[in-house]
């Protein structure tokens, strides 16, 4: 289904997104569109509705949609983190991924930016008792 990551690569995100969470209440999803109809920004909003949009208790949940065979990555953060971090993060962590991308780094783009946004979840939602994991880890496709 997917000739961008190997299995293993893909495993490799899914502990990403673990270790990412682990020190935060954020949630962060990965998800692998392969639609070539349609408008990849709605796409990309309609998939972070159905994932993501309100699923967490403080809107701090994070989706990266990719469309491999469209050159296309959107990254969405619910209202809680995007207060926190502002468009400006979100647009340079685009560009760094895509600059990876172009490279053919798509494990090494997405990972990094996995951790990053870990870092950022972490720094405005620490875990102050238990964390629940509140989204799946687990990469999802279309």
């Amino acid at each position: 289904m997917n000739s961008y990551l190997t299995d293993w690569q893909m495993a490799s995100l899914v502990e990403a997104i673990q270790s990412a969470e682990s020190h935060s209440t954020g949630e962060i999803r990965i998800h692998i569109d392969s639609n070539s109809e349609g408008n990849n920004a709605e796409i990309a909003f309609e998939v972070f509705k159905r994932l993501c949009k309100d699923k967490t208790a403080e809107r701090n949940a994070v989706l990266f949609h990719i469309n491999f065979e469209q050159h296309y990555l959107t990254i969405i953060g619910d209202a809680g983190i995007h207060a926190k971090v502002h468009q400006n993060f979100w647009d340079r962590m685009h560009d760094r991924i895509s600059a990876e991308f172009a490279k053919g780094n798509y494990h090494e783009g997405l990972k990094s930016a996995v951790m990053e946004t870990g870092h950022e979840l972490k720094k405005y939602f620490p875990v102050t008792g238990e964390n629940h994991n509140e989204l799946s880890d687990e990469i999802t496709f279309s």
